[in-house]
């Protein structure tokens, strides 16, 4: 009998992990700031060249700036580019020395008052800026801007006279919040998930716990998000989730939501991966640019989420 000559069929290729889709969005869109974020959090890679591309945004006077946070653009430091330099900084066990010594500097140079720190510093006027964030000639101290940073350099025990008073700041306007919004809630939390009293901390984590889920600000059912409002001013759908509020499930915040919340979060957060291998931004898009500037961080920030919570991304 002849053979046919039939060729087998083709095998079905394996899908492709979160984790490789991921990699090639990064290496197809992002910053080189990014790329090596990506690389030492994924890939193995070293802190060094994630230092030496950060600072590239650093300034003489010991701030960061040059779009580093993208919705502000321009040269001039701010206290949202110095935050996010922060963050990186500590994401990479590099939160210390000299260099945070002259951050530090800089956070006293711009400080309000009460030495708290302004969401946008006046030097960012003439620049272009994302028009929900105002420019304004003597700017108030905003928790937004000052609870992550104070939050970060207590966890990596920097102490520097100007922590004194912009602690007191953060204490004050936490534990006085009657009315708030998720951005805020955010930063109250990176503050108390490592402010050195650990019990005044958890009595007021507690409290915007009850806050949060009484004025429902986070969406708990990714498939009900009409049964949650949408913060005023913030875009249309910008709804937050427990994971935004618990980045880690050590935060303080992980407390305020059930097992099953945090895991329909999760899986909606998981979800959210797009064609390109990328994340959504969520908040208001003004200009082409910083949205592609943005969602390699997003990225970076869902992946490390999901895999904090024992999430397979590959």
């Amino acid at each position: 009998m002849a053979e046919t000559g039939a060729s087998p069929l083709p095998s079905t290729p394996p899908a492709r992990s979160p984790l490789s889709r991921a990699e090639h969005f990064i290496w197809l869109t992002a910053r080189v700031l990014e790329q090596r974020l990506f690389a030492y959090h994924f890939l193995r890679g070293g802190a060094d060249p994630v230092d030496t591309a950060l600072d590239a945004y650093r300034n003489d006077d010991g701030g960061y700036g040059h779009a580093l946070e993208p919705d502000l653009r321009g040269p001039v430091s701010q206290p949202l580019h110095t935050a996010h330099a922060l963050r990186v900084l500590d994401s990479i066990g590099r939160c210390a020395g000299q260099r945070v010594e002259r951050v530090c500097r800089y956070l006293t140079s711009v400080s309000t008052p009460d030495g708290a720190l302004p969401a946008i510093h006046p030097s960012q006027r003439g620049y272009p800026a994302a028009p929900f964030i105002p420019i304004v000639d003597d700017p108030p101290s905003d928790l937004l801007a000052t609870g992550p940073v104070v939050g970060v350099l207590h966890r990596n025990e920097v102490w520097h006279a100007w922590l004194f008073r912009a602690t007191d700041f953060c204490w004050q306007r936490i534990e006085s919040l009657e009315k708030s919004h998720p951005y805020e809630i955010e930063a109250a939390v990176a503050f108390l998930d490592s402010a050195p009293d650990r019990a005044r901390a958890q009595a007021a984590a507690d409290r915007l716990g009850r806050l949060v889920r009484a004025q429902r600000l986070a969406a708990l059912d990714p498939d009900d998000l009409d049964a949650y409002p949408v913060a005023p001013g913030y875009a249309p759908g910008e709804h937050h989730f427990p994971y935004d509020f618990a980045r880690t499930p050590h935060s303080l915040a992980r407390a305020w939501f059930t097992d099953a919340e945090m895991a329909r979060s999760l899986d909606h957060l998981a979800s959210e991966q797009q064609e390109d291998g990328g994340w959504p931004v969520r908040w208001r898009r003004w200009a082409p640019g910083t949205v592609l500037e943005a969602r390699p961080m997003v990225t970076i920030a869902a992946l490390r989420t999901l895999t904090a919570y024992g999430r397979s991304i590959g």
